[in-house]
């Protein structure tokens, strides 16, 4: 029998869907792990990138220390980790976030970083305050390119928490580390399926959020980002 048909049979075993091993719980675990990363990303790199990006100064040197942070495969992280915080949910979790941080923290600063002079000027000679400046002016322009650096962290995060189960944790790596050690190839390809449909409806539902949080001046219709989107592509950054 094909391994199509034994993938699809697999599916079909209400077995699967039962208990703590289950594909309903296996999906919560990997969420929720992905999840908690993706904040903790989100919350150690905006703030830093979002002042940044408002003074234009350290930029380059928190751009490439960041890019650094890419270079570093996260199985390397995740091992080292496990020396310094032993197995379980601690060490998927630094690994995660290490990897979420720098399309985050690149994106933002590059989105606040290139508002346009004029238009500071002109907010400045309407007398807004450096603050309203940053959240009337540059936020909402920026917006576009920091929500595709959380989206792309994001899918990032979703399609490397399967390295979790490695580490004797959760998540749909389960079904994957599982079937390999039971010579299971339904499993593994089951397993490989759900994963790939998380990160999808993950990157398609962050996707709405980003036209959402998109002035509608800056909106280029089922086209992508308009200026923000050329922005990145200019300057090397992943968008979308």
């Amino acid at each position: 029998m094909s391994i199509f048909g034994d993938v699809v049979r697999w599916f079909l075993d209400p077995a699967h869907y039962q208990g703590s091993s289950g594909v309903p719980n296996r999906i919560f675990e990997h969420l929720l792990m992905s999840g908690a990363a993706l904040l903790a990303s989100a919350l150690i790199a905006l703030p830093i990138a979002v002042l940044l990006g408002h003074f234009r100064k350290g930029g380059s040197v928190a751009i490439n220390i960041s890019n650094i942070g890419r270079a570093i495969p996260s199985f390397a992280i995740l091992v080292l980790a496990v020396q310094v915080v032993g197995i379980g949910a601690r060490p998927a979790f630094l690994a995660l976030v290490a990897l979420g941080i720098p399309p985050i923290l690149t994106n933002t600063y590059i989105g606040l970083s290139e508002v346009s002079p004029e238009l500071r000027e002109a907010a400045s000679g309407l007398g807004m305050t450096g603050f309203q400046l940053l959240w009337r002016v540059e936020l909402p322009i920026a917006a576009p390119l920091i929500m595709a650096g959380i989206r792309t962290s994001a899918v990032q995060v979703v399609a490397t928490a399967t390295l979790a189960a490695l580490v004797a944790w959760g998540g749909l790596g389960r079904f994957i580390i599982d079937g390999f050690s039971q010579q299971d190839n339904a499993q593994i390809f089951a397993g490989a399926i759900l994963v790939a449909l998380v990160a999808t409806v993950t990157e398609r539902g962050l996707g709405i959020v980003q036209r959402a949080v998109t002035p509608a001046g800056l909106r280029a219709p089922k086209r992508g980002l308009g200026r923000q989107a050329t922005l990145a592509s200019q300057t090397g950054v992943k968008a979308a």
